[in-house]
């Protein structure tokens, strides 16, 4: 399976809460990145997010991803589960969509891995196309 790495910019877009003051507690934003390197791409996509005071998160997040990974066009989807408890620390897992990747991407699989370092966004993305 190949892996590649890179650099991605990315923009969160706070949207209002919700009408219903039930539902306020979960933040929703939207998504722009853009990726650079092996994968030149631009994304959208929305994630939810929520947590506590005692230090614990949860998010889930699906974009849509359009350009080019190693030279081949087309586009895919991913998703996001973010978990985060002061005991266990951070965990996210973020997969290729299945049957989701188009034009030359199509057949895609893989699972990305997301570092920040020093508030620079790089990504290890981990494919197979079929």
């Amino acid at each position: 399976m190949p892996s590649i790495r890179g650099e991605f910019d990315v923009e969160t877009l706070p949207q209002p809460p919700e009408a219903k003051p039930e539902f306020a507690a979960v933040a929703r934003l939207l998504l722009d990145k853009r990726f650079h390197g092996p994968l030149e791409a631009v994304s959208r996509g929305q994630m939810l997010a929520v947590g506590g005071e005692a230090g614990w998160g949860v998010y889930v997040a699906i974009e849509r991803v359009e350009g080019t990974l190693e030279g081949r066009r087309g586009a895919f989807v991913l998703y996001h589960n973010g978990v985060m408890t002061p005991a266990d620390g951070q965990h996210l897992e973020v997969r290729v969509a299945p049957l989701s990747g188009t034009g030359g991407l199509a057949g895609l699989s893989g699972h990305m891995a997301i570092d920040i370092v020093d508030g620079r966004h790089f990504y290890t993305f981990d494919y197979a196309l079929g």
